[in-house]
């Protein structure tokens, strides 16, 4: 209990108190959805969005049913989930997750687009087994975009599900390198800003990287392999409408991992100003801190240590 904010802080407990309650997270999935599907809810979605205070569990219960499903899966939620996702659009669950995804995360609303339909949700919460579900029934456009301008690839990488975006990349009409319409956001930026080494292999699959950004040893390969699998590639140095990079977000975060694995591609500039501010990833390097993160952008022959901004500002 949170006596300072009058809070009770119950998933951060039992996070904390794993062997408390057999079965804790699974239960509180079931419990939320089941909550989600009782008709008396659902005809909240007909209407104009309720507050919380008449319906105080909507907004946990939306909010956090996938959190748990995630840490604990089971037969029922997954029933329980399907049920609502085949109803998702427009119901009432959607709204309040849209409210509470929007708190944390800056967004710029696209007219004309649904909060969150059933494959954002899943993809934002990272449950790859119904993700594989929703897939497979091809009921959805995995490249749809929500009232972000994101779609369900962009959710995934940016939240590190790396299950869910495996799936996602075996569709074959996935387009992986897609933006979204507000900050020209794109998957591998969004997994490189994040520090998501794991999530960034997977886009730096030769299967997804186009050939002309890659090293002559691999381009052959790549494009056989392109033939069967569709050209459905990612430009690594794809930029934000700020113009950085994927190696300059990943190096102003302090991701060495990443970085390294962007520069042994060898046709990324390491010293590449963004279009906003002019600063090379060394200075973005030096701007946070990041003591790491400087020796191996200095040990590429490329950059230059005494590259200034627009405003005239070098990295040391």
């Amino acid at each position: 209990m949170d006596k300072d904010a009058s809070t009770v802080r119950l998933m951060e407990y039992l996070c904390a108190h794993p062997d408390l309650f057999d079965g804790a997270h699974s239960t509180i999935a079931e419990t939320c959805l089941a909550y989600r599907n009782f008709q008396s809810v659902k005809n909240h979605s007909a209407g104009p969005f309720p507050g919380f205070g008449s319906i105080p569990f909507l907004e946990y219960s939306s909010s956090y049913w996938g959190i748990h499903m995630r840490i604990g899966p089971s037969d029922h939620a997954k029933v329980f989930a399907l049920e609502l996702l085949d109803q998702f659009d427009g119901h009432t669950s959607a709204k309040s997750l849209w409210n509470s995804v929007k708190r944390g995360f800056p967004v710029c609303a696209t007219p004309g687009h649904e909060p969150f339909s059933a494959p954002h949700c899943i993809s934002y919460f990272g449950v790859a087994e119904v993700a594989n579900f929703l897939i497979k029934t091809n009921r959805w456009d995995v490249n749809q975009r929500d009232s972000a301008g994101m779609t369900p690839l962009i959710w995934a990488a940016r939240y590190r599900h790396e299950e869910v975006v495996r799936l996602l990349l075996r569709e074959k009409h996935i387009r992986p390198d897609q933006q979204d319409t507000g900050c020209d956001r794109r998957a591998l930026l969004g997994a490189a800003e994040n520090g998501h080494e794991g999530v960034v292999r997977l886009f730096l699959d030769p299967r997804f990287v186009n050939p002309g950004n890659m090293g002559r040893r691999r381009r052959k390969t790549s494009r056989v392999v392109g033939l069967i699998f569709g050209k459905r590639y990612i430009n690594p140095k794809g930029s934000d409408w700020r113009g950085r990079t994927p190696v300059s977000r990943a190096a102003g975060n302090g991701h060495e991992g990443i970085v390294k694995l962007l520069l042994g591609r060898g046709d990324v500039n390491p010293d590449a100003p963004d279009a906003w501010y002019g600063q090379p990833p060394l200075s973005w390097t030096a701007d946070n801190g990041h003591e790491g993160m400087a020796e191996p952008l200095l040990g590429q022959r490329d950059v230059n240590p005494n590259s200034p901004s627009k405003s005239g500002r070098t990295p040391l």
